[in-house]
C-alpha cells in the first residue's frame, strides 16, 4: 500500500518568463539546396515570385512543390509561376493553442484557403480580422522574411485583403 499522506511539501517548479525559440518548434523549413530539394521554390519566393511544380509528363500542377509527381510518379518537374492575386475560398480564426515561444502569432489571427486558379493553398491572412472577411474576397500575396532560431535568410508567403 502506498502512503498518500499530504504532510510532505510538494516540489514547486517555475515557468520561465521568457524562452529562447527552440529549433524543434520552428515551423518554417530550412530553405537552402543543402537542406531541401525544393529550394528553388524558396529562391523564387525570395525574388518575389510564388511558384510551384508542374509535371512535364502528365501536366499535373502540385502544391506544395514536389520532386516526384504524385499522379504519374514521374520526376520531370518544372517550376511554374502562380498568380499573386486570388480569392478567399475558406477561412478560420486561430484563437489559441499555440506553443510557447510563438509570440509573433498573437491570437486571434486568420488562416485561409486561397484559390489562385490552378491551385488552392492555405496561408495566413494578415491585416484582417475574421469579422472583416467573406468567402470570395480578393486577396494578394505578401512575402515575409522569417526571423528565427537559425542564421539563415528565410522567407514564406502570406496573403492580405486587396
Amino acid at each position: 500500500m502506498t502512503d498518500t499522506s499530504t504532510d510532505d511539501e510538494r516540489e514547486q517548479v517555475s515557468v520561465p518568463s521568457e524562452i529562447e525559440f527552440p529549433r524543434l518548434l520552428d515551423f518554417y523549413d530550412l530553405q537552402t539546396a543543402d537542406q531541401t530539394q525544393i529550394h528553388e521554390f524558396y529562391d523564387n519566393l525570395r525574388a518575389g515570385q510564388l511558384t510551384t511544380t508542374r509535371c512535364t509528363e502528365c501536366d499535373a500542377i502540385h502544391f506544395p512543390p514536389r520532386i516526384v509527381c504524385p499522379e504519374c510518379t514521374g520526376d520531370a518537374l518544372e517550376y511554374v509561376d502562380l498568380p499573386h492575386d486570388g480569392e478567399l475560398f475558406a477561412f478560420s480564426a486561430v484563437r489559441g493553442g499555440l506553443p510557447l515561444g510563438l509570440r509573433e502569432h498573437e491570437v486571434p489571427y486568420v488562416v485561409g484557403v486561397v484559390d489562385l486558379g490552378p491551385i488552392r493553398l492555405s496561408g495566413r491572412i494578415d491585416d484582417a480580422a475574421y469579422s472583416d472577411l467573406e468567402i470570395g474576397d480578393s486577396v494578394s500575396l505578401k512575402i515575409v522574411d522569417i526571423d528565427g532560431p537559425t542564421d539563415e535568410d528565410r522567407v514564406f508567403y502570406r496573403f492580405e485583403p486587396q
